[in-house]
């Protein structure tokens, strides 16, 4: 699969340049240009069409100088323009963003936002693309089933979109993410207690979270003296 073309449109000349370093770090993606306004972005988006090289991903914050970020995205549609869009956002807009899956928003960043936080919902992207065109090649053979593609949509879900239960917390699960994902091997909820110094139950509330929300891998544990549990391992897509 080839890189997926990515434009930036951000108005804070900071913010602008690191999300471009950001997007130059991650495997499998291509910066073609940047934009610190709707106006900007609306034009180099028109230009890559007509040229043959369209844009894929369109990183598109919602609070540009002259238009908002969903003003952009309805005037990319009716010019045809049809590349996704991660919406950066403020919490406050968040049930906005939520709502315009029609006008082409497949996910969302948060500000502030780290690089890990970035480069998941940039992976999950990216999964989602191939995951889907797999199953669109499969329809001229034997027809792609409701799980290939639920599947593919399901690679868009990262943790931040799923409620956080009651009594876990932001830090401590981002300590389990980091700790899963630095591991040479798959973990148990044992090993994140010790590891961490929290209870098993828990270690294992954590875990399961971050399962359920792709992040981590799950599988029984096999060979093991005691009663039987899974392990955790991350989930590199």
């Amino acid at each position: 699969m080839t890189d997926i073309r990515v434009l930036v449109v951000e108005d804070e000349p900071i913010a602008s340049d690191a999300h471009s370093v950001y997007v130059g770090r991650l495997e499998g993606f291509t910066l073609v240009g940047t934009a610190p306004d709707g106006q900007s972005a609306l034009r180099i988006l028109g230009e890559f069409a007509a040229s043959g090289t369209p844009v894929d991903l369109v990183l598109l914050d919602m609070n540009l100088p002259d238009l908002h970020g969903l003003d952009v995205a309805r005037r990319m549609r009716s010019a045809g323009v049809f590349a996704d869009i991660i919406a950066i956002t403020a919490v406050r807009e968040l049930n906005i963003v939520r709502s315009a899956v029609s006008i082409g928003v497949v996910q969302y960043l948060i500000k502030p936002f780290t690089y890990a936080t970035f480069a998941d919902k940039l992976r999950s992207y990216r999964t989602f693309r191939e995951q889907l065109a797999g199953s669109m090649s499969g329809i001229s053979k034997a027809g792609a089933s409701q799980s290939d593609v639920d599947q593919a949509f399901a690679s868009l879900r990262a943790p931040t979109e799923l409620p956080l239960p009651k009594g876990l917390s932001g830090s401590t699960l981002e300590s389990v993410k980091d700790l899963v994902r630095a591991g040479q091997r798959p973990v148990s909820a044992s090993e994140v207690m010790d590891a961490l110094g929290m209870s098993r139950v828990t270690a294992r509330r954590y875990l399961e979270y971050l399962a359920d929300a792709g992040t981590v891998t799950r599988a029984p544990r096999y060979g093991t003296p005691g009663r039987p549990e899974n392990e955790y391992g991350w989930n590199h897509r």
